[in-house]
Order: structure tokens, then C-alpha cells, then sequence
């Protein structure tokens, strides 16, 4: 909810990160400066190894690159996303545009271009872990809320349909739903519902936030009876029209 605030156990185990990367340089630097603050960290060089590491246990968070031998990152992305998947941060060597759409589109967390600056890397990896474990926060057991003959379980991070039919969303798409429902017939601009639904470490100018929004858009219509349920103001941001009643 918002203003709250979760305080870390100090005898909690260390978060868990795979790193996959098939540059051994990149993962000994990577895996060195994140172990140094405080994470436990694993690497792999293909998808191969990286479904033997995740055979081990399950892990908090995945940096994932695009280029990879065999199956690449996007197809791993497609994978491994999902409410019951890891967050997924994706790195590209590439650096474009199409990339980064197509990698949040699957349903990566967050994008970086390489090279990357490691100090850079640790502040998404905090912001993507501080959000995954806000997701489970929530005011008593199953709070949710409910909207339009909509129903979203914050806690198991589900949404239904007026139907009652589970609509599956991405973790980007729920995080950003999420945004809309706690400031619901607000305007809000890109740069706000950047930093509410994926933390102030973000890119202010990543278009890509259109891209989410789209997808949300188009899956909210398809239970929606005479209600546009995020409308776009004009060189201003988006609303979110309808009531929000907590459950």
C-alpha cells in the first residue's frame, strides 16, 4: 500500500541472483560486485546451465542477456516470465529500442544496455527486488481490490474478470495495473508511472511504459462493457477512470 514500508531481517538468507551470460568476463565482474553487496550469486554461460542452476532452487532474480548460444535471451525471457516466475532484469550488447520493447513485452522487469556501469546494475537489481517483495505486502491476508466488476488479489497477484476468468499478467503489467488502482482517477504522467511501477532508478524517458500500457489496455477491454478503463490525456499522461473499492 502506499507509504509502506517493509523492514529487512538481518537473518534473512542473502537474496539469491543468477547471472547468465556466456562473457566469463562479464560474469566474474558482475558476480564479484554484486557478492561484495551483500548477495549470493550463481552464473551460467547458456540456457543449460542456467536450467541447472534453477534445478537447485528456486532464485530471486535473473540478469539475463539477449545474445546468447543456443536459446537466446528473449526466448529464455518468454520462458521463465510469468506470476510464478523469477524478476528479470535483461542486458543487451545491442542496445536498441526493438530489443528493449521485446524484452518488457515478454515480460522482463527491467532492461539495461551493455556495457553496463555495475553500480548502475545493483541499483535496478534493489529496485526490481524491493518491488517483488512489496508484492506480497499486503494490509490483512487476501487484500485486493475490485473495480468495474474487475477483481485484482494483491497478494496472489491476480486478476479476474467481471466473467471470473484469471486474465494472466505479466509482472510488468501488475505492477503497473497496481499503480493505476492505488491512484485510481488520477492523471498520471509517464515519468510517475515509471517511478510507481518500477522504481525511481528507471529510465525517465523509456517509451516502452506505452508499450505496457497498450497491452494492459487491450486486456482490461476484453471485460470491459462500454468503459474505457485507462484513457489517455492528451500531453499530459493516462487515468485510470474507474472506482477502486478495496476487498
Amino acid at each position: 500500500m502506499p507509504g509502506m514500508e517493509t523492514v529487512a531481517d538481518p537473518n534473512a538468507p542473502a537474496p539469491r541472483i543468477l547471472m547468465v551470460d556466456d562473457d566469463p568476463g562479464i560474469r566474474d565482474v558482475v558476480s564479484d560486485f554484486l557478492g561484495k553487496h551483500g548477495y549470493q550469486v550463481e552464473t551460467a554461460g547458456d540456457s543449460r546451465e542456467m536450467d541447472v542452476a534453477l534445478s537447485r532452487g528456486p532464485v530471486d532474480l535473473v540478469v539475463l542477456d539477449v545474445m546468447l548460444p543456443g536459446e537466446d535471451g528473449l526466448a529464455i525471457c518468454r520462458r521463465l516470465a510469468g506470476p510464478e516466475g523469477p524478476p528479470i532484469i535483461m542486458l543487451s550488447a545491442m542496445g536498441e529500442d526493438t530489443d528493449r520493447i521485446v524484452g518488457l513485452e515478454l515480460g522482463a522487469d527491467d532492461y539495461l544496455p551493455k556495457p553496463c556501469n555495475p553500480r548502475e546494475l545493483l541499483a535496478r537489481v534493489r529496485a526490481v527486488l524491493r518491488r517483488a517483495e512489496l508484492r506480497g505486502v499486503t494490509s490483512g491476508g487476501g487484500a485486493g481490490c475490485e473495480f468495474a466488476g474487475w477483481r485484482l488479489d494483491l497478494m496472489r497477484r491476480e486478476l479476474r474478470s467481471p466473467d471470473g476468468v484469471v486474465v494472466n499478467l505479466s509482472s510488468g503489467e501488475f505492477s503497473l495495473l497496481r499503480a493505476f488502482v492505488e491512484r485510481p482517477q488520477r492523471v498520471l504522467t509517464r515519468d510517475q508511472l515509471l517511478d510507481y511501477a518500477r522504481g525511481p532508478a528507471s529510465d525517465a524517458f523509456d517509451r516502452a511504459i506505452d508499450v505496457q500500457i497498450s497491452r494492459l489496455r487491450r486486456k482490461l477491454d476484453d471485460g470491459a462493457v462500454g468503459q474505457d478503463l485507462i484513457r489517455t490525456v492528451r500531453n499530459e499522461g493516462y487515468m485510470f477512470t474507474a472506482k477502486v473499492r478495496r476487498a
